[in-house]
């Protein structure tokens, strides 16, 4: 099913808005979300490749999947500029171009809110992280409110998937993460952007969970 996977409009807007959700805050936590990281890691939706600067040096190689051609090809362009070994390819969630236990740690950033199948797209990282290895997610997840878990269902009934790629804002992602076998280690609740009037992809997660 590689290179099934095209969104091109959401693609072009999506390059501009990371631009500005990055100095906004969201470096910060991409920085958060691979600190400490060590050996071989596979990112899972890698993007347009925004978190590459901020691997540490301690990583041996990253292989960072993709399926969306036009946010590959600007990946390969950010890996070139990397401070560790990245390696672009095509691929989907649910079907890991990797060997089974060959990675450290998996890094999911914002990509199981438009998997088409989430747990699916978990239990490949599973498969690919060897026993004890870490699983990284920065994702925006299913509000904590009430009132604003109702707007999130409107949104993904209407037209929120449509014009963000396949984006649905209230996934439970933290519960698919501990259903899939995962022991979650931590967990940083958080709104971004932090405005007093929230989106309906506003409520975030950032953590880590480890695999048996």
């Amino acid at each position: 099913m590689a290179g099934k996977v095209s969104h091109p409009v959401f693609a072009r807007v999506f390059a501009r808005a990371v631009v500005t959700m990055d100095r906004a805050g969201a470096a910060a936590h991409r920085r958060r979300l691979v600190a400490g990281l060590a050996g071989r890691v596979v990112e899972v939706g890698a993007g347009n490749g925004r978190n590459f600067a901020h691997y540490p040096r301690t990583v041996d190689r990253v292989l960072a999947v993709e399926p969306e051609p036009r946010l590959r090809a600007a990946a390969r362009a950010a890996a070139a500029g990397a401070p560790v070994p990245v390696e672009v390819t095509d691929g989907l969630a649910e079907k890991l171009p990797a060997p089974a236990g060959d990675a450290d740690a998996v890094v999911l950033s914002l990509v199981l809110c438009s998997v088409a199948d989430p747990a699916a797209a978990l239990r490949e990282a599973r498969r690919v992280l060897r026993p004890g290895g870490q699983l990284r997610f920065f994702e925006h997840v299913r509000a904590q409110t009430p009132g604003l878990r109702r707007v999130q269902r409107l949104a993904d009934a209407t037209v929120w998937p449509l014009f963000c790629g396949g984006c649905h804002t209230g996934r439970d992602t933290v519960a698919a993460i501990r259903a899939a076998g995962f022991a979650v280690a931590e967990l940083d609740h958080f709104r971004f952007p932090d405005t007093p009037l929230p989106g309906p992809a506003a409520p975030h997660v950032l953590g880590t969970a480890t695999r048996d």
